[in-house]
């Protein structure tokens, strides 16, 4: 394929245009009621119904000044009256508005005026905000008469604001592309497997499809996925790439990587979580309350040059310095930089939730992306999560015991009313578990009018701080927004704690349990995307369950290890089923005992619960006291994470004992003498209760493998990412106990790296 020439104008939307030199004065993000994308949609359609024949919406619209290109879509045009409108959907009060929203309104609206009137020769134009309140439907229209001479003026003026900064990236972009270009993979050889997988992702960006790609610990994923796709950059056009990990330690992998591969001038950006980047955590976001916000966006144009201007990764610690520097919050410099940045590494939920930053820009902006999702098979449960939504009856009584709540009539009566629905619905189900068709009506409505008179409320009182309410209100949005998507992907279920002694106290939730659906419009969005773990098997789970596209392309990559470096043991006689745990216990830490007699060194041992593990620890500890035992504890804060993890010396030995699929079950790198083996004593199949077992009907009917997508393949899963601990490099040498009767099962087998020689054991 031949390779693309640079680009000679560079691309930008109205949108990003005016946010860029319109924006002015503090950031303030006091919490203001906002449309959901739904209720935004619907009311565009309502505004552009009522204009009847004629009107033409959704305008596409481009324009060029110098080495600019200005383009977006105007949101309608109504030929007979000459008037151009830009429609704003709004909840609340008007005169509230902040008048930065305002003037930023005006500069989107005339560009698009410009625009307009240069496509259809028009010498004036009449120029219109069109404010739709989405609970009234009634519309305030501001509309000012233009001249094509005033409105070019704007245009023109906006552009030269930009254009230095354009200019600025087209150079960054073409010099970007030579340097990538000239790119050599910086670690000599590549590792077998390594180059297998760097050509199937180079393949899939070059024909702009998904790849689905297993391959195994220890050959270097990370590199092996970032330096192909950087390469396919210039002739693929690619504006960004964005590497997505389900943890810290993924992101931390990615920003080594790409510090190695040392490619002149990319730059890269590490975006970490709101509550991890704050500086002023007892502070309210807006310029009254933070120093960091006071006058935001006068002093983040010397703050965002600074950071492009510099070179290395701008990882979490660069941009806090810099946005220190310049007296900007860290965390909302970062999401600004996203939109400059070539390499964006951050945590799923920036491109695949609801309201995902990255895909909203890619959506605002036409970009062309290459996405990167680490350890893949963790998309699953972290999708479902996203597209779950839950309202707790803890969040409602607080909520009601508010001082909002006491201080104003309305908004109690309408909190009060959902809480009497609530219990209706509660009383009337006599089982402490039940699933539902759909949303039951008189809770769905009593919810709605009481998001209704929260959001008016807030509205009204845009000063008034109350955090109970505040938690609740977006459950109740979530939740709310959650069930105008509900379809068959998703359960509505009812569920009740035995012990509750009166109605309303359960919990109702819109339980995701096939993110496919939501998923895949994101993959779609994206020029090529690689989702790559060790463990994506079998191939049809991942693919229903994550949406891939239907021209998907697979690949699985041999393991450079083989049989002779992992002693592979089944304890045939010794059950973790439920109801033989106790006699488990004395099996298993004989078990564990004579394999550390036999060869002392650093061993992880994994189990079903902390109940479970702590039972074994305590029963080996008393019969063998002179061994080394540590163990994972329930919420284990960073610091102890690490401390465990320092126990498994080069030089050391004993017994690390763990959850399996918990922190330390995937995403660490124990090699050589520093883990010698691994006890995996369950399947870890998830428990049998009333949820699973509805889950496992709907997977039935929607896949017609149940059990399977429900419990065998889950928990294999992670039995393989723990097991996948003990060999990291071709040199290291290991044993693996696959402790439950169970391991011998066909079947189970069948889900099992082949690598492996099991053994009796």
């Amino acid at each position: 394929m031949s390779e693309a020439p640079p680009p000679t104008r560079y691309r930008v939307a109205v949108r990003e245009l005016c946010e860029f030199t319109a924006k002015q004065g503090s950031l303030d993000l006091r919490f203001t009621p906002a449309p959901t994308a739904l209720e935004g949609m619907a009311g565009h359609a309502l505004v552009a119904e009522r204009r009847g024949e004629g009107y033409r919406a959704e305008l596409s619209l481009s324009g060029d000044y110098q080495s600019l290109q200005v383009r977006g879509r105007a949101d309608g045009y109504q030929p007979r009256l000459r008037r151009l409108e830009e429609i704003k959907t709004y909840k609340g009060r008007l005169q509230d508005q902040p008048d930065s929203h305002r003037r930023l309104h005006w500069a989107q609206a005339k560009i698009y005026g410009w625009l307009l009137c240069q496509q259809e020769g028009l010498d004036e134009l009449e120029v219109a905000l069109v404010y739709f309140h989405v609970g009234s439907q009634q519309e305030t229209l501001l509309s000012e008469r233009c001249s094509a001479s005033e409105l070019r003026l704007h245009f023109e003026q906006h552009c030269e604001r930009f254009l230095a900064w354009a200019e600025q990236e087209l150079a960054h972009r073409q010099a970007r592309d030579t340097a990538l270009q000239a790119l050599q993979f910086p670690f000599g050889e590549f590792r077998a497997g390594q180059r297998q997988l760097a050509e199937a992702v180079y393949r899939a960006a070059q024909g702009g499809r998904c790849l689905l790609a297993e391959a195994p610990t220890g050959i270097g994923k990370t590199a092996g996925t970032l330096f192909p796709l950087l390469k396919a950059a210039p002739t693929q056009r690619l504006d960004k790439i964005f590497f997505l990990a389900a943890k810290t330690s993924g992101r931390q992998l990615a920003l080594d990587a790409l510090q190695a591969l040392d490619a002149p001038g990319l730059r890269r950006l590490e975006m970490v979580a709101r509550d991890k980047a704050c500086e002023h955590p007892d502070k309210a976001c807006h310029g009254d309350a933070c120093p960091l916000a006071l006058g935001f966006y006068d002093r983040l144009p010397a703050a965002r040059a600074a950071a492009v201007a510099q070179s290395g990764a701008l990882d979490q610690a660069r941009v806090r310095e810099l946005a220190l520097q310049h007296q900007v919050c860290p965390y909302y410099l970062s999401q600004e930089l996203a939109r400059w940045a070539d390499v964006v590494v951050g945590d799923y939920n920036y491109y695949f939730d609801l309201g995902a930053l990255l895909h909203g820009l890619v959506q605002a902006n036409q970009w062309r992306v290459g996405l990167l999702v680490d350890e893949a098979h963790n998309l699953v449960e972290r999708g479902r999560k996203m597209y779950t939504a839950e309202l707790l009856p803890d969040s409602l009584a607080q909520a009601r015991r508010s001082p909002a709540a006491r201080a104003h009539p309305a908004l109690k009566k309408a909190l009060d009313k959902l809480a009497r629905a609530w219990r209706a619905l509660d009383k009337a189900q006599a089982e402490p578990y039940r699933v539902y068709e759909a949303m039951p009506e008189p809770l769905l409505s009593a919810l709605q009018a009481c998001s209704g008179a929260i959001t008016e409320h807030f509205s009204e009182h845009p000063a008034e701080s109350d955090a109970a309410l505040q938690t609740f209100y977006f459950e109740a949005l979530h939740l709310g927004r959650m069930a105008e998507l509900l379809d068959s992907h998703s359960l509505v279920d009812l569920s009740r704690p035995a012990t509750a002694a009166m109605a309303g106290n359960s919990t109702l939730c819109i339980r995701n349990i096939v993110p496919a659906p939501f998923l895949r419009p994101r993959l779609e969005a994206a020029h090529t995307s690689t989702l790559f773990s060790a463990t994506l098997q079998p191939r049809p789970y991942y693919a229903d369950l994550l949406g891939l596209p239907e021209t998907h392309a697979v690949l699985q990559v041999g393991s450079p290890f083989d049989a002779a470096q992992l002693q592979v043991h089944i304890s045939r006689a010794i059950s973790t089923r439920y109801p033989d745990r106790r006699a488990s216990l004395a099996p298993i830490a004989a078990l564990i005992a004579r394999q550390y007699a036999d060869q002392p060194g650093n061993y992880l041992a994994f189990f079903s619960s902390y109940d479970y593990l702590q039972q074994v620890a305590e029963l080996l500890a008393r019969e063998q006291p002179q061994l080394p035992i540590w163990t994972q504890s329930r919420r284990m804060l960073e610091a102890e994470r690490q401390q465990f993890l320092a126990r498994f010396a080069e030089d050391g030995a004993g017994i690390g004992f763990a959850v399996l699929g918990g922190a330390f079950s995937e995403g660490i790198d124990l090699p050589g003498r520093r883990l010698i083996g691994a006890f995996v004593a369950t399947l870890g199949l998830p428990q049998i209760n009333a949820v699973n077992e509805q889950i496992r009907q709907r997977m039935q009917t929607l896949f017609g493998t149940g059990y399977d997508y429900t419990y065998l393949f889950p928990g294999l899963q992670k039995v393989v990412q723990a097991a996948g601990r003990v060999i990291r490099t071709p040199s290291d040498q290991g044993v693996l106990h696959l402790i439950d009767d169970r391991f011998a099962r066909p079947q189970v087998q069948r889900l099992l790296p082949p690598w492996w020689a099991l053994d009796g054991g």
